[in-house]
């Protein structure tokens, strides 16, 4: 009975982890489309400056920011700020992209390690399920199923030998 309950379990766990799996795929992509939203959203909202330091200053955008912050109106002074945090958003959100543009591994790291948090919250919190049968949800899916199934597999070996040495010591105390 414990034998078939056993898999049973490994069998509910395969499949749990199997379609866990198979959303690793779908929810870098959804990432990846979300970096890319707010880098054209960060683009757009650059641009103006941009045009300016070309008109200006032969496009160094630097020579801009110093004037905004030289200027001798606080108004004009804190355009600065405002500038400087668009080209470091700008260049945060290019990093986020530039890391997505690799194979589905590397993506899933790079996202773990380096992932933009604010952005993978957002994802989470307007991730859409689906079910997309390509190849690489397959093999995230059948990888998750495998690395569940192998460390339940340990788990139980550990309880069973745990089991088995207890009952060996309380058997050589009372024998």
């Amino acid at each position: 009975m414990m034998e078939v309950l056993h898999r049973y379990l490994l069998i509910v766990l395969a499949c749990m982890a199997m379609l866990a799996g198979i959303q690793i795929p779908n929810l870098v992509d959804q990432y990846e489309k979300r970096v890319d939203a707010h880098l054209r959203e960060a683009v757009l909202a650059f641009q103006p400056y941009q045009a300016l330091a070309n008109k200006y200053f032969g496009g160094d955008i630097g020579k801009l920011l110093q004037l905004h912050r030289q200027n001798a109106a606080q108004p004009i002074r804190d355009e600065g700020d405002v500038i400087e945090n668009l080209i470091k958003r700008k260049q945060h959100l290019q990093q986020a992209w530039d890391d997505m543009q690799a194979g589905l591994p590397v993506q899933i790291y790079r996202l773990v390690l380096r992932g933009d948090r604010d952005l993978i919250r957002e994802t989470l919190a307007q991730y859409t399920y689906s079910v997309p049968l390509n190849q690489d949800a397959l093999m995230a899916g059948a990888g998750a199923a495998a690395i569940v199934l192998a460390l339940t597999e340990l788990l139980l070996a550990l309880v069973r030998w745990l089991s088995e040495a207890v009952t060996f010591r309380l058997r050589g105390r009372f024998s």
